[in-house]
């Protein structure tokens, strides 16, 4: 059997890609608040007061994922949770005044950082690789199932 060419293969490729990013990330950004915590911080920032639950979902992040997350956020100290006035049981989120100086450090750093990861593109190109990007994410997203399993395969459904 012959080699496949991978250069072909989007799961390889977006590997390379997170690699890549991983690595300008760690030396551009920071090595303490990773991409899904400034993602957390900065869906705050734009909706302050939200709970958990919504925010993993605008981030992207699946529950146990985003527990983790919030929880070393707030163990860091820079972000609060709040008990929700109209539902006892749940908790709302806020970022501290720590939180939100940590965001706008962070923002200016990404933006160099993408203007690094996207310096081989051109204005279009880059409008067109977003574009497709989040066609194929929202994509990939509605793959999963309301119980959060991926989608059975074809062949199973038979």
């Amino acid at each position: 059997m012959a080699a496949v060419d991978l250069t072909t293969h989007p799961g390889h490729l977006a590997r390379r890609l997170q690699q890549a990013h991983y690595l300008l990330w760690n030396t551009m950004v920071s090595e303490e608040i990773t991409s899904p915590q400034f993602a957390v911080l900065n869906t705050l920032v734009a909706e302050p007061g939200l709970d958990q639950r919504t925010v993993g979902e605008r981030v992207g992040l699946d529950r146990s994922t985003i527990a983790e997350v919030i929880s070393r956020l707030g163990r860091r100290g820079l972000l609060d949770k709040v008990r929700d006035p109209q539902d006892g049981r749940r908790f709302l989120l806020r970022l501290t005044d720590e939180g939100l100086r940590t965001h706008r450090k962070l923002t200016v750093r990404t933006a160099r950082m993408n203007q690094v990861f996207l310096g081989p593109l051109s204005a279009e190109e880059q409008a067109v690789f977003f574009d497709l990007l989040r066609r194929v994410s929202d994509a990939a997203e509605g793959l999963r199932n309301p119980a959060g399993r991926p989608a059975e395969p074809l062949a199973a459904r038979s």
